[in-house]
């Protein structure tokens, strides 16, 4: 993929909405990966007995999906050299799974150091699952 340049780029310009669905395999793939075996992410009897409606997926997975949609749009990830969000809601993901929806906003351009600040919206079920999601990229 190619490095989206900073010359191509104007405050205001958006990308998205991309649907990156989760699935509970990839839940517990990430349980696995990360090493958090809370049963809430895994185990649907488990979940719903401590009043949750079903398994919900990890928020720093959530926060990683939204961040892969961006690592493409910017074209290498390694050039995301700031990345933060608040977490406002759960993704709750039945046996079928769940999608979130993924769009970006520039928010702002510094020409000095050809970097761009991004805003991020990360919905689950038209509900905000991400809130305050801003990274900063450097374009080549």
């Amino acid at each position: 993929m190619a490095v989206r340049r900073f010359d191509d780029v104007t405050a205001g310009d958006t990308f998205g909405p991309t649907t990156v669905h989760v699935g509970r395999d990839t839940l517990v793939a990430y349980a696995n990966a990360s090493g958090d075996q809370n049963p809430i992410h895994q185990d649907e009897d488990f979940a719903r007995s401590v009043g949750l409606p079903d398994v919900i997926a990890h928020g720093m997975w959530t926060m990683g999906a939204a961040g892969a949609v961006l690592e493409e749009w910017v074209g290498d990830g390694g050039r995301v050299v700031e990345f933060g969000t608040r977490f406002t809601s759960m993704v709750v993901v039945p046996r079928d799974g769940a999608d979130l929806e993924v769009s970006g906003t520039v928010k702002s351009l510094d020409e000095e150091s050809r970097r761009a600040t991004v805003e991020l919206t990360v919905t689950a079920e038209g509900t905000k699952a991400l809130g305050r999601c801003l990274a900063v990229v450097a374009l080549a």
